[in-house]
C-alpha cells in the first residue's frame, strides 16, 4: 500500500448500553451531541464510527460466563463507538478529552441513563488485510463496512508477544480472511497504567487487561452472523494451538447514522 503521512496510533474504544427504556433517547443524545462534542472536535481525532449489537447478534457472541473478559455479563454492550487518534498524539488529545467530558457534565450535556460494559483505550500494533491493495486501516471507520468484529485475546503463560503476533500475521488470521468478506483484522494493546480516563464520571465497566491482553478488530463487508464460523474456526485454532486463548468475541453492525434503527432490537 502507498504510504501516507496520517498514521494511526491509538483508539478508544467504548461499549455502552443504554438503561432499559431510554435507548432512543440514548441514540440520539450519543450521535447528535456526544460523538461530536466529546470526541470528534477534539485535536488530532481523525475518525470515528458507531456499531450495534442487536439480539441476535449477542447471542452469538463467545466464550460464557467467567471465561468472557470483554463483558459481563456475556450480552452486555448494545452500542460500541470506535475513534482514532494520529499517531504520536495520543497523550495530547487524551489530556482534552479528560477535561472536555467534565465541562460537559457540568453543561449539563451527559446521559446517565446508560452503562458501559467496556470502555479502554488501545495502541496500535498491525494490521493483516485480505487485499494487497485494499482500504488502510486509517480509512475503515469511514469506508462503510457494514459489520466489525471484536476479540479479545489472553497470550497463555510463557508465550512472547512476538510468538504470538507471529502466528496471528501468518497463519491465525490468513484463513480467516481468505476468499470471503473479512476485509482486514487488527491488533491493539491496551494503555498500561495511564490515567486518561481517569476523570470519567461513571464506571467504564471491564478493564483492558495487562500486558498478555491483545484486543483484535476485524472489519466485515457483510453482516457478521454470515461469517461467523470464521471467528468460531480463528478462536478454535488459536486454542489448539496453545498460544493464546479468545476471552471475549463479539459480532456488530454498522448503526443507521440520523435514525433510531436498531433501538427496538436491542434485548
Amino acid at each position: 500500500m502507498d504510504e501516507y503521512p496520517i498514521k494511526v496510533g491509538s483508539m478508544l474504544y467504548t461499549l455502552v448500553d443504554p438503561n432499559k427504556g431510554h435507548e432512543v433517547a440514548y441514540n440520539r443524545w450519543y450521535e447528535r451531541d456526544h460523538f461530536y462534542g466529546g470526541c470528534m472536535v477534539g485535536p488530532w481525532l481523525f475518525a470515528g464510527s458507531r456499531w450495534v449489537a442487536t439480539r441476535d447478534l449477542k447471542d452469538l457472541r463467545f466464550p460464557h460466563g467467567d471465561a468472557n473478559l470483554l463483558t459481563r455479563p456475556d450480552d452486555a454492550g448494545s452500542y460500541v463507538a470506535i475513534y482514532w487518534v494520529h499517531e504520536g498524539r495520543h497523550a495530547e488529545h487524551f489530556a482534552w478529552a479528560g477535561n472536555q467530558v467534565v465541562e460537559l457534565y457540568k453543561d449539563g450535556r451527559g446521559f446517565n441513563e446508560r452503562t458501559h460494559a467496556h470502555t479502554a483505550l488501545y495502541h496500535y500494533g498491525e494490521t493483516v488485510y485480505r487485499d494487497p491493495d485494499g482500504v488502510p486501516i486509517e480509512l475503515a471507520l469511514d469506508h462503510k463496512y457494514e459489520g466489525s468484529v471484536t476479540v479479545a485475546v489472553k497470550r497463555a503463560e510463557g508465550v512472547s508477544a512476538e510468538e504470538l503476533a507471529q502466528w496471528v500475521r501468518t497463519e491465525g488470521m490468513p484463513p480467516l480472511l481468505a476468499d470471503g468478506p473479512v476485509a482486514m483484522g487488527s491488533v491493539w494493546t491496551p494503555e498500561l497504567g495511564g490515567d486518561n480516563t481517569s476523570q470519567a464520571p461513571m464506571d467504564l465497566g471491564t478493564p483492558a487487561g495487562g500486558e498478555d491482553r491483545t484486543l483484535q478488530l476485524f472489519f466485515t463487508e457483510s453482516n457478521p452472523a454470515e461469517c461467523w464460523d470464521r471467528f468460531v474456526d480463528y478462536a478454535r485454532r488459536l486454542d489448539d494451538g496453545g498460544l493464546a486463548t479468545v476471552v471475549g468475541a463479539a459480532p456488530f453492525v454498522r448503526s443507521i447514522v440520523g435514525t433510531d434503527t436498531y433501538t427496538d432490537q436491542l434485548w
